[in-house]
C-alpha cells in the first residue's frame, strides 16, 4: 500500500491537472486578462510552495513539493497553449523549406516558451536551494526532458501527432509536425526513459518508510513520460482521457495579452514577408 499510495497519486495528479490546464485555456479565451492574473498567482504560489518544503523530509513535504512542481510546470503549458509566450516566428514554415531551415523555423516557433521553461526550471531550483528536499526541481527537470524529447520526436516524425489538443491560433505549428511510422530518435528516447527509470526505482527500492514516497513520484511521473513516448506511435485515441477538458476546442487568439507580447517583441515581420514572397517561387520551381 506504501507503494500504490504515491503512484496513484502521481498519476491521478498528471491526469487532473492536464485536464485542468485545458480547462483553464477555454477561461483564458473568454478572461485573458483574469486568466494571466490567476496563473501569475499560481505561480507564485507553487514556487512558495517549493520553498515551503525544501526543508521537509516526511511523506507530506514529498506529495506537497511534488505538486508545486506540477502547478508551476501547468502554468507554463497554459502560457504557450494560450499564445501568451510561444516565439519569434508564428506563421507556417515557408513551402520548399529544406530541412536544416525547418528545424531552425521550428525552434524560433517556440523558443522564447522553451527559455521561460528553463527559467522556471532555475526558480525552482533556487527555491528549494540547500534543502533536503529536492523533489520538486528533479520533477520540473524530469518534465522539461521529457518534454524536449517528444518535441523532438513530434518533430522528426511519428504516427500519432494528438493534433486536436492545438487551438486554432497556434495551427501554424502542425507545419513543423513529421508524419511518419517512428523515426530515428525514438528507440533512443524509450530506452534512455526506461534506464532512468529503472535507477530511480532502485533508489525507492533503498529507501526506508516515508523516504520512499520522493522516488516513487518520481517514478511514476517518469513511467507516465516513458507511456506518452509510446502514444506518439501507437494508434490510440488519447483524445478521450482529456474530453472533458478539451471541449470545446479555443477557437482563436488571445487579443489583449497577445497584443501586449506583440508590443516587447522583435518585429520579424521582414522576415516572414520574404518568405511569403519565396513561396510562390518556390512552386513554380517544383
Amino acid at each position: 500500500m506504501t507503494s500504490l499510495a504515491p503512484a496513484l497519486f502521481a498519476v491521478l495528479l498528471w491526469w487532473a491537472s492536464t485536464g485542468a490546464v485545458l480547462l483553464a485555456l477555454r477561461w483564458a479565451s473568454r478572461a485573458p486578462r483574469l486568466a494571466g492574473a490567476a496563473s501569475a498567482a499560481v505561480f507564485a504560489g507553487g514556487l512558495a510552495l517549493v520553498a515551503g518544503t525544501a526543508g521537509e523530509t516526511s511523506a507530506a513535504g514529498a506529495y506537497l513539493a511534488f505538486t508545486a512542481a506540477i502547478a508551476v510546470w501547468g502554468v507554463q503549458e497554459l502560457a504557450f497553449l494560450a499564445g501568451w509566450i510561444t516565439g519569434p516566428w508564428r506563421s507556417p514554415a515557408p513551402a520548399g523549406t529544406g530541412p536544416l531551415r525547418l528545424a531552425g523555423y521550428a525552434v524560433a516557433a517556440i523558443l522564447y516558451h522553451e527559455l521561460a521553461l528553463v527559467a522556471s526550471g532555475a526558480l525552482v531550483l533556487a527555491a528549494s536551494w540547500g534543502g533536503p528536499n529536492q523533489l520538486a526541481f528533479w520533477t520540473f527537470a524530469a518534465l522539461l526532458v521529457m518534454r524536449v524529447s517528444a518535441k523532438l520526436n513530434v518533430f522528426l516524425g511519428v504516427s500519432n501527432l494528438a493534433e486536436s489538443f492545438l487551438p486554432a491560433h497556434l495551427a501554424y505549428l502542425k507545419s513543423f509536425f513529421g508524419a511518419r511510422p517512428i523515426n530515428l530518435l525514438f528507440p533512443v528516447s524509450v530506452g534512455l526513459s526506461a534506464l532512468a527509470l529503472a535507477e530511480i526505482l532502485i533508489w525507492a527500492g533503498e529507501a526506508e518508510g516515508e523516504a520512499a514516497v520522493a522516488p516513487l513520484l518520481l517514478g511514476t511521473l517518469v513511467a507516465l513520460g516513458f507511456l506518452e513516448h509510446w502514444l506518439l506511435v501507437l494508434p490510440v485515441p488519447v483524445e478521450r482521457l482529456w474530453g472533458w477538458g478539451a471541449r470545446p476546442a479555443v477557437a482563436g487568439p488571445l487579443p489583449r495579452l497577445a497584443g501586449a507580447a506583440a508590443a516587447v517583441a522583435p518585429d520579424f515581420e521582414p522576415i516572414r514577408a520574404t518568405a511569403r514572397e519565396r513561396q510562390p517561387k518556390a512552386r513554380e520551381a517544383a
